[in-house]
């Protein structure tokens, strides 16, 4: 299967590792992976802080980027998300409105795209510890996402997998909000911390790294000794 990898601006600017890893991955399921180097934002982060004129020239660009009718694949259930939900208010009444509407179909975030397009969930990974695993309000809420990255943690050979408490909660990021919004932000991000802390585990694991970014800043600050994974990252561990 051939597929169109987009890497979101943190992920390339921050964690580049983790996109490499993602292609390692993708690549051992017998995809052919492409990269349009001329990618640049989803359009989120533009749209999220209200300059709605700004972020639809980025989206308009992302729509032509992405043409075509290979399936898209992106370490951010953040970025898919607002391609799926967000894409629409944008474009109604556009011209673009059949090209949204394709785009919308063809997106998928990494570990939705192994579980429910490849039907793979033993990618052959092996990382030895405890884990936990945070689900980002974007990839729960609005791609809908729960069981998958899961599903293909529990194949990671050495991997002891535990729930926290409060897992469907905010972790505090959100964006703009972090930074309007910094003592609840970082009260919301402690509380996660410390949920994770309570499982005894020695990473914690998620879909989206900007909410591991955010975390891994309180877990720094603190001193402790948890460390933030990516699921691509865990599971291109170990072959």
């Amino acid at each position: 299967m051939n597929v169109q990898l987009f890497i979101p601006c943190f992920v390339d600017q921050l964690f580049p590792e983790t996109g490499f890893n993602m292609i390692k991955v993708l690549e051992r399921a017998g995809c052919t992976v492409s990269y349009n180097p001329k990618q640049t934002c989803c359009g989120q982060p533009a749209f999220n802080a209200g300059f709605w004129d700004e972020a639809k020239s980025v989206c308009t660009k992302f729509i032509k980027d992405f043409s075509g009718n290979d399936l898209i694949v992106a370490p951010s259930a953040s970025c898919v998300g607002f391609v799926r939900n967000y894409y629409d208010k944008l474009f109604e009444n556009s011209s673009f409105h059949h090209e949204v509407a394709d785009l919308k179909k063809r997106i998928f975030e990494f570990s939705e795209f192994l579980v429910q397009v490849l039907h793979v969930e033993n990618i052959g990974a092996e990382l030895t510890g405890k884990a936990t695993y945070h689900d980002s309000c974007a990839g729960l809420r609005e791609c809908k996402i729960k069981t998958e990255p899961r599903r293909l943690l529990s194949f990671v050979k050495g991997l002891e997998l535990t729930e926290m408490n409060d897992v469907e909660t905010c972790c505090g990021f959100g964006g703009t909000f972090a930074v309007k919004f910094e003592a609840i932000s970082v009260a919301m991000g402690e509380q996660k911390v410390e949920h994770a802390l309570a499982t005894s585990a020695d990473y914690l694991i998620s879909t989206d790294h900007s909410c591991l970014m955010h975390l891994q800043g309180y877990i720094k600050k603190k001193g402790y000794k948890l460390q933030t994974m990516h699921l691509a990252d865990v599971l291109a561990s170990g072959w």
